[in-house]
């Protein structure tokens, strides 16, 4: 299963990113392979929207969740609507590489 979460950076020693749509970087983690991708935001400086582009991206990649601190209420439909599982960790500190830990525990 892939799952993206939201970084502050692209190392699994970045932290967990609280904002989704206006996240540093993705990290696209597959749970059966281990594989990790890091995709830079580019709607991080967006003026508006940043959040229903940030789904397409992740949507784009075929996740069935996504962790990040917190989710708008834009993008709460738009991944109910997709069937993609929205999971809050409001732990700021929290590195990439603990929420992978985390998920390979599950």
């Amino acid at each position: 299963m892939k799952v993206a979460i939201t970084s502050t950076g692209n190392t699994p020693e970045s932290e967990l990113d609280q904002r989704f749509g206006r996240c540093e970087c993705f990290v696209i983690y597959d749970t059966e392979t281990n594989s990790i991708e890091f995709i830079p935001n580019p709607n991080k400086d967006a003026l508006e929207g940043a959040g229903p582009a940030s789904v397409q991206i992740v949507a784009s990649r075929g996740v069935e969740k996504v962790i990040s601190g917190e989710f708008g209420i834009k993008v709460k439909s738009l991944f109910d609507s997709l069937k993609i599982q929205m999971i809050v960790i409001k732990e700021p500190e929290k590195k990439i590489i603990e929420i992978i830990d985390m998920l390979n525990k599950q």
